[in-house]
């Protein structure tokens, strides 16, 4: 069983940083792709930041240039380093990986959510 645990949100004035981590762990073949949503009260899931299978990464316009996604393939872990953040920026950030895993007859590939980590940026 597949499972990808967050960490790292908190109460942060405006013009602060936080760094999020994520963590998958379970029977896993390959990690195809990881990234970053986020979701504010009353609006949808948006993409933040992730990393295609190709192993680019693309940026939800709002936050090109104050944050920055990457990943440590030994550890399956990404991180999402948030700088000069903004109160519009408060939101649940949620972490999801399209996972490979093992099974009886061959492998699987789905798509993996974290629990979500709250982040709030106060003004």
């Amino acid at each position: 069983q597949v499972q990808l645990v967050e960490s790292g949100g908190d109460l942060v004035q405006a013009g602060g940083s936080l760094r999020l981590s994520c963590a998958a762990s379970g029977s896993i073949v390959t990690i195809n792709a990881m990234g970053w949503y986020r979701q504010a009260p009353g609006k949808q899931r948006e993409l933040v930041a992730g990393f295609t299978s190709g192993g680019s990464t693309n940026y939800a316009s709002s936050v090109k240039g104050r944050f920055t996604i990457s990943r440590d393939n030994a550890k399956n872990t990404v991180y999402l380093q948030m700088n000069s953040l903004k109160p519009e920026d408060t939101a649940v950030y949620y972490c999801n990986a399209r996972i490979t895993t093992p099974q009886a007859t061959g492998v699987d590939m789905r798509l993996y959510w974290g629990q979500g980590t709250q982040v709030t940026v106060s003004s």
